[in-house]
C-alpha cells in the first residue's frame, strides 16, 4: 500500500475485525448446516467441494477488509466517501443475511434474491471505492467473481431442489 504507515495499523486491524467479525457470525449460521441440511441439497455436478468455501471467504474478507482500511485511510469526510462507506455495509450485510436465510433458514428462494441484491450492492460497492482508491476497488475483484459463481451455484440449487 503507497504510503502505509506504521500509525495506520489500529486501523487496519480495525477494519479487518469488522468483517472478520461479520464472516464470523455467517460462519456460524453456515457450517453446523453442511452435514445436516447442505449435504442433503441437490446440487449441480460442477459445484465446488465444500472445504473450498471457507478458504475463499477468509481470503475474500481479508480482502474486503483490506479494501475498507484504503478508503477509510482517504479519509471519510467527503460525502462520496460516506456514501462508500453505506454501501460496503449494505453489502456486507447483504452478505450476512444471505448466510442465514440460506443456511439458518433453508431457504433456497430467499438466499437467491439476496444474492443478486448482494451482487448489485458488491458492483456498486467497487465503483464507489475505485473513485477513493483504485487499488481499494480493483482488490474487491475477487469478491465479485466469487459471488458470481456463488449466484449461479445458488440458482442452479433453486432450479435442482
Amino acid at each position: 500500500m503507497e504510503g502505509f504507515k506504521l500509525s495506520e495499523i489500529p486501523r487496519l486491524v480495525i477494519a479487518l475485525i469488522i468483517v472478520l467479525i461479520v464472516g464470523g457470525i455467517g460462519s456460524a449460521a453456515t457450517y453446523p448446516q453442511i452435514p445436516f441440511w447442505y449435504v442433503n441439497v441437490i446440487k449441480p455436478t460442477w459445484a465446488p467441494p465444500n472445504w473450498l468455501f471457507g478458504v475463499v471467504w477468509t481470503i475474500l474478507y481479508i480482502l474486503m477488509g483490506t479494501s475498507l482500511f484504503m478508503v477509510w485511510r482517504k479519509g471519510l469526510e467527503t460525502k462520496e466517501a460516506k456514501i462508500a462507506l453505506v454501501v460496503f455495509a449494505v453489502q456486507l450485510g447483504l452478505n450476512l443475511l444471505w448466510s442465514l436465510v440460506f443456511f439458518g433458514l433453508h431457504s433456497i428462494l430467499g438466499g437467491l434474491v439476496i444474492i443478486i441484491l448482494m451482487w448489485l450492492a458488491i458492483l456498486v460497492n467497487i465503483i464507489l471505492f475505485y473513485r477513493i482508491s483504485k487499488w481499494a476497488g480493483l482488490i474487491l475483484l475477487p469478491y465479485i467473481v466469487w459471488v458470481t459463481i456463488a449466484t449461479y451455484l445458488n440458482y442452479s440449487i433453486y432450479l435442482l431442489n
